[in-house]
């Protein structure tokens, strides 16, 4: 009988008082947090399956002192709020329709039946909270100690009942999969165009988590060849594989961790109108499309003057635009940016008057004091007096 190996968050006495809370018989660990202490992995969300309906949840946590919060009422989550990581609690279910989008789900009290309709088989893996016993309904441990990523049932029937389910496959693929799987492959491909029904927000996501990883160019590239990619990102071309594999190779060469924008911004052309494009349709956030669209503006000249690159558009952005380039970004790694040592009232106090020339000026000296590298500020009353001629 499988066992789950004791782990930090195994040990926590929050979960204990959460268990005796629910009892022992009502609650099972489930998903992420069981799959990765088997496989030795930190876990970072712990995930508990119950019986109980939600109300019946919430009044056990609240008799025993421990705040819940409603988060997902509708599909039967209840978050409880622990001191060392919150956790949410959903009740046992059944799907009683879908559209690949959203699922209408009715309660259950089958532990199998909950797990048929959850996406691989191992996350389908539940862990007794005293003993550790392991339960797994759909072989979900070969799988797991073959390092093969395996829908529950019919990989179609899966995939049409979410969607997303294609990314989160090659997600899944790059972060644990060893041996593809060709019916889960073949199902991605003939139901690749679903992923146009889909938010594009949750599109987004999956493909922002699955770029994070540590080596998701060789699942990129199955993506493409099977007719994925171009769904999501149809400006991809096999220059942009090849130069994404390219930066990877760069970024364990100089020590570089993983960014999921980064990453996108190489597979994407260095175009600034294409990145802007993307981002508004992927709905990335303001921030992430002004990043996104920064990247895409890089030019080997960046190596010639890093710390101007990066006073002007920010360290991250300037690390990242010299990887892209596959120049040396460990020059800026002890790098901060100086503040620049003057104000426009000091120009005004020189007989400026305020307004537009106060500005233009400022620029003017400021573009000279970045050219210099960033001159002391006797050097800079100096660039000044030059600029106004006096």
């Amino acid at each position: 009988m499988a066992e789950l190996p004791s782990a930090a968050w195994t040990a926590r006495a929050d979960l204990a008082k959460l268990i005796e809370a629910l009892g022992p018989d009502n609650a099972r660990w489930v998903g992420g947090a069981v799959r990765d202490t088997l496989l030795g992995h930190a876990v970072a969300d712990v995930d508990c399956a119950t019986p109980l309906h939600p109300d019946q949840v919430i009044e056990r946590l609240k008799q025993a002192g421990i705040k819940s919060v409603p988060t997902g009422i509708a599909h039967g989550t209840v978050t409880a709020v622990l001191p060392q990581g919150n956790v949410e609690i959903t009740t046992l279910r059944h799907d009683v329709s879908t559209d690949g989008r959203r699922a209408t789900v009715s309660f259950a009290s089958d532990w199998r039946e909950d797990a048929a309709r959850r996406d691989f088989t191992i996350n389908a893996l539940y862990a007794d909270p005293v003993s550790g016993q392991i339960f797994d309904y759909f072989d979900g441990l070969a799988d797991l100690s073959a390092r093969q990523v395996r829908f529950i049932g019919d990989a179609q029937q899966r995939i049409r009942e979410d969607h997303l389910r294609i990314l989160r496959y090659f997600r899944f693929q790059a972060r644990f999969g060893a041996e593809l799987n060709s019916e889960a492959e073949n199902a991605c491909s003939t139901l690749a165009a679903t992923l146009k029904g889909l938010s594009r927000e949750r599109v987004a996501m999956e493909l922002l988590k699955l770029l994070a990883l540590p080596a998701p160019d060789a699942t990129i590239r199955r993506m493409f060849q099977l007719g994925v990619l171009p769904v999501i990102l149809p400006e991809v071309t096999e220059a942009g594989l090849a130069e994404l594999e390219r930066l990877m190779k760069w970024e364990a060469s100089q020590g570089a961790e993983p960014s999921s924008l980064r990453r996108m911004a190489a597979l994407l052309p260095p175009n600034a109108e294409t990145a802007a494009a993307v981002a508004s349709r992927l709905r990335l956030s303001r921030s992430q499309k002004k990043y996104l669209t920064i990247l895409a503006e890089r030019s080997p000249q960046d190596a010639g003057a890093p710390r101007a690159l990066a006073f002007r558009n920010g360290k991250d952005a300037a690390i990242d635009r010299l990887l892209l380039t596959g120049a040396d970004s460990r020059v800026l790694q002890s790098w901060e940016n100086p503040d620049f040592p003057l104000k426009g009232g000091e120009i005004v106090s020189r007989g400026v008057a305020a307004g537009p020339d106060v500005a233009r000026i400022l620029q003017a000296v400021q573009n000279r004091w970045i050219a210099e590298e960033f001159p002391g500020r006797d050097r800079v009353e100096i660039l000044l007096t030059e600029e106004l001629g006096n």
